[in-house]
């Protein structure tokens, strides 16, 4: 499973990566993925419809992120709004 962080001008930048079936690597993963999420971020896993469409799912917790996910894309919020 891949991190990935998306920054305006550079892309996808790769933040941690590992198995989360491994002890070690989940406990790590899990760390990066709440440290994220600490820093505003948003977090969505890639997911492909019975269509064939490309999609994202949000995701607020490690434990909602699927074993066999490839990758987690981590986000900014967008910034703004009305007052």
């Amino acid at each position: 499973m891949k991190f990935l962080r998306m920054r305006p001008g550079y892309g996808e930048q790769l933040i941690a990566e590992g198995d989360p079936n491994l002890l070690e690597d989940e406990q790590r993963l899990v760390e990066e993925f709440r440290k994220q999420l600490e820093l505003g971020m948003w977090a969505a896993i890639p997911v492909q419809t019975e269509s064939g469409r490309r999609e994202a799912e949000m995701v607020r917790d490690f434990a909602e992120v699927p074993r066999d996910a490839g990758r987690v894309i981590f986000f900014p919020r967008a910034a703004g709004g009305a007052r």
